[in-house]
């Protein structure tokens, strides 16, 4: 059993900070006018009471299941803190999800009251309290009058009741992992799970405060964004701006101006792709004054790692640094310290050109059944290329009994008081994962170096071997393929097979100029199909591998598509990861064609 430090509770992470900074703005929406409104704690912490008053006018009581389907927005924090304070079970849903996604997750979890963002949804779901026996009632978030969220507010206003404190090991939510095969698992975790997992990650980064602000990117309904930014956030007692789209990103960190982001490296990878196509569009004086401050930024720092200094090196990136890197910077609102990502490897080198224009970006790492952080980086320690070292609390040990004799690396296990109770209603599958002595295993392969940072070296059931009995780990393949400007995608494959194939999804906003250049149709089916591209895309895939990677790993023969691995058809998880199955069997007969 754990010895949790206090606060060990979501309710007094929050109630904490409604009496430390009242006055504090904790969250903003963008009105209509274009400009952030922003919530404070004390009216925030006003509306959780009422409406932790109104479920329980509702009938909810510890033990019982709330959920949402809903994308972040205040009254998603509303609701979970109002949960809380009842000893209830919080479970969020994407609105990007499939129905009958959501009828499982509310059946498997119990759902008595359902909250919906908007009446679209509403609409999908109306039937469900007549199949599902538990879900007794549905409430519209937006609007007003009986049924919606603002009449439950009102009505808990006029019952007011005081908050319960769970204790560390009672479930505060049910967060179902979409998972690349078979049904979602709804994985327990803790007050304790949440609150640990948070406070641990703190102490890496004690110069956080009250007065620090973030841009709310990733979604809620995920564990990394709900403990790294809400929880984290709300416990500080500093503030979130939520993003009105992906398309107004850029105008919303302008506006919200914030100190510190969490995200994942796929935002980065596409903003490093952005700042490039620009300068080279530009050309002339502006490239050569971008190139030069980026040489000049790697070569301080290559110096500065021997112990070393040279003027004319600090001169130059004294005027980069004031003409260029300072403008890409406002372009993050100005007063941006850092960065946190997770899901999946930072490219090296792009984090080196961030960090380089004072960006840093500090790689983590881990899971939602480990609520969910296991390492970090931060600005104490951090080596680019690795996730950082364990938070305090959590302890690793790799497993290299369950990979090829010889191999340095292993599976990865991880103790701490952050380890899920299991998964909800499958105790198989919790079974499997759970080792005797309270361990999980991640399924993920990984090194510990002598500093003891953390290097992941693959996934223990994505690897697969080719004919020949050589190893392959596809996902680091894919991650450098899709760095490539005119590659929005890509898939590797080849298990038992005698070469990889890849599926490769082009960037057809980068390729439109090479379109429009050559007065080719600019259509995606047209640019996959044109034989042109096609070749520059293959040399520019197997250019950017050679001398990174073994030649049986480079792939030899090419599928092009002109759909998008998403989210809508089924090939992406929530979490972006890619559903291997799924896309092995869409594409079956193609790839089969490869090896004939």
């Amino acid at each position: 059993m754990y010895q949790y430090e206090k606060p060990d509770n979501l309710v007094d992470f929050l109630e904490g900070s409604v009496s430390k900074y009242p006055d504090n703005p904790m969250l903003g929406t963008k009105n209509s006018s274009g400009e952030y409104e922003w919530i404070t704690y004390r009216e925030f912490g006003r509306r959780v009471d009422n409406l932790r008053a109104g479920l329980a006018q509702l009938g909810v009581k510890q033990g019982d299941a709330v959920g949402l389907i809903a994308n972040n927005r205040t009254e998603w924090a509303v609701c979970a803190f109002a949960t809380f304070g009842l000893g209830a079970r919080w479970v969020p849903m994407y609105e990007a999800e499939l129905t009958q996604i959501w009828k499982y997750i509310i059946a498997d979890s119990g759902i008595k009251i359902l909250f919906v963002s908007k009446p679209a949804i509403l609409e999908k779901v109306k039937g469900f309290p007549e199949e599902i026996e538990t879900l007794e009632k549905l409430i519209l978030v937006e609007g007003t009058g009986e049924g919606t969220m603002a009449w439950l507010e009102d009505l808990g206003g006029k019952n007011p009741i005081p908050s319960m404190k769970p204790g560390p090991q009672d479930v505060a939510s049910l967060i179902y992992t979409s998972g690349t095969t078979g049904d979602p698992k709804g994985v327990l975790l803790t007050h304790g799970n949440f609150t640990s997992n948070s406070l641990g990650g703190q102490k890496f980064y004690p110069e956080f405060n009250q007065h620090d602000r973030a841009v709310s990117i990733l979604p809620w309904a995920h564990s990394y964004a709900q403990t790294a930014e809400l929880y984290t956030f709300v416990y500080l007692g500093a503030s979130l701006g939520f993003m009105e789209s992906v398309q107004t990103l850029a105008i919303d960190m302008k506006k919200i101006r914030p100190t510190f982001l969490i995200a994942v490296p796929r935002v980065f990878n596409k903003i490093f792709d952005g700042i490039n196509a620009r300068m080279n569009q530009e050309g002339g004086l502006k490239k050569k004054l971008f190139d030069m401050a980026v040489q000049s930024a790697k070569r301080r720092r290559e110096l500065a790692e021997k112990g070393k200094s040279e003027l004319l090196t600090n001169i130059q990136y004294a005027i980069g640094n004031r003409l260029v890197f300072s403008k890409i910077r406002e372009g993050f609102g100005g007063r941006l310290r850092g960065v946190m990502t997770a899901s999946a490897a930072m490219n090296p080198d792009i984090s080196r050109f961030f960090f380089d224009m004072g960006i840093p970006i500090y790689d983590c790492y881990g899971m939602t059944e480990t609520s969910p952080a296991i390492t970090m980086n931060c600005p104490s320690a951090y080596k680019i290329g690795s996730v950082g070292r364990p938070i305090p609390g959590v302890r690793l040990v790799i497993d290299k009994s369950v990979v090829e004799e010889g191999a340095e690396d292993g599976e990865i296990i991880a103790y701490g008081p952050n380890v899920m109770k299991g998964y909800h209603n499958k105790p198989e599958a919790t079974a499997e994962v759970m080792t005797p002595d309270g361990g999980i295993r991640t399924g993920d392969r990984g090194r510990i170096d002598e500093d003891g940072f953390l290097f992941i070296t693959g996934r223990i059931k994505e690897q697969y071997k080719l004919e020949n009995g050589k190893f392959v780990f596809p996902a680091s393949l894919e991650e450098d393929i899709r760095l490539i400007p005119s590659v929005e995608n890509a898939m590797i494959y080849g298990e038992n097979k005698p070469f990889n194939v890849c599926l490769i999804v082009p960037d057809f906003l980068v390729l439109a100029k090479y379109a429009k250049e050559n007065n080719l149709p600019a259509d995606p089916k047209s640019l996959a199909e044109n034989p042109a591209i096609q070749e520059m895309i293959r040399e520019e895939v197997i250019s950017s591998l050679t001398g990174k990677y073994g030649g049986y790993e480079i792939p030899k023969k090419f599928i092009f598509l002109h759909e998008n691995f998403t989210v809508e058809n089924g090939t992406l998880t929530q979490t972006m990861k890619l559903k291997r199955r799924v896309v092995l069997n869409k594409f079956k007969d193609m790839i089969e064609k490869l090896y004939a």
